[in-house]
């Protein structure tokens, strides 16, 4: 499917902000099952200073400064995207979930790479409650895929979805008293789940299609930014190539479901974090003010 991406994050403020220095984490990513084909990202007011860079993770950033006085700031970002659905190659699905933990075996192919998406991250904290919460799913000896997609499907079914019942800054234990969140929260819970049991597994922020495909449902999250969960799967055995380094497999706790041609991924890191779709630091005497976020992802109509 090909994609229109447009997503506008709006600040307005009760007094002039006299210097504003940004970060935005809104293009898509290259990937074997997406390609970018347009992708800009505009400022208002014009920043004084912008340009673009890749980050640890590989993910395209945008840095601005604005020195302008203004009360509103608009960051807009465009993108012409075509996705497919992922493919993997299935001969280590069924392999243990044991086996696939790099810290215990830093000897997998990859495992260095993975390491720091195994450990704790300022969002995903290692609780008791995750660790027994992932064990249910995680028995010896089960395969990876099934257990992680069992996983999935108990987190869909055991927390409600409700934007009223966290926050950004929402923890794990808070996430657990809640029962309840948003797809960050979801994603946050898995991570924890899995990271507490030695598995890696990166948090992604992206889209859904606003509006579906035919004979497709609409997903919940696709009025904004959506975030879902890699988990690591290493390869096993020779590898004569060399780039035998695993492959991440994309599950989506929030809707219950493997990320497929509807998804749109933009950027992952350890957490939240690391990848929101705009972050920075303001000069102003404002006291109060209000963010609004916009997106729109569309099938293209010339397809």
């Amino acid at each position: 499917m090909r994609y229109r991406v447009s997503h506008t994050t709006t600040y307005s403020y009760d007094e002039d902000v006299t210097n504003s220095f940004g970060i935005a984490n809104v293009t898509p990513r290259e990937l074997p099952h997406q390609h970018v084909g347009k992708a800009e990202v505009r400022i208002t007011p014009a920043p004084a200073d912008q340009s673009t860079d890749i980050d640890f993770y590989g993910n395209t950033v945008t840095y601005f400064q604005v020195l302008e006085p203004h009360r509103l700031l608009e960051i807009t970002a465009a993108s012409e995207v075509e996705v497919s659905t992922p493919v993997y190659d299935e001969t280590s699905f069924a392999q243990p979930w044991e086996r696939a933990r790099p810290l215990v075996d830093p000897t997998l192919a990859g495992a260095w790479r993975a390491t720091d998406l195994a450990v704790a991250s300022p969002l995903v904290e290692h609780t008791q409650e995750a660790y027994d919460f992932g064990a249910v799913s995680m028995t010896q000896g089960r395969g990876i895929v099934e257990a992680a997609e069992d996983l999935m499907h108990r987190i869909h079914a055991g927390f409600d979805y409700d934007d009223t019942a966290t926050t950004v800054t929402s923890t794990i234990p808070e996430i657990f008293e809640a029962e309840g969140g948003v797809c960050q929260d979801f994603a946050h819970l898995m991570l924890a789940c899995f990271r507490a049991h030695g598995l890696a597994a990166r948090y992604v922020s992206g889209y859904l299609a606003t509006t579906p495909p035919p004979g497709k449902p609409r997903l919940v999250g696709a009025d904004a930014s959506h975030a879902w969960v890699e988990v690591w799967l290493p390869h096993y055995g020779a590898d004569l190539s060399g780039a035998g380094t695993g492959q991440w497999l994309a599950l989506d706790p929030t809707n219950d479901t493997r990320a497929d041609d509807r998804y749109v991924s933009v950027a992952w890191g350890r957490d939240y974090a690391d990848v929101p779709p705009v972050k920075g630091v303001i000069y102003t005497e404002a006291t109060t003010s209000t963010l609004t976020v916009s997106v729109d992802v569309a099938p293209d109509q010339q397809e």
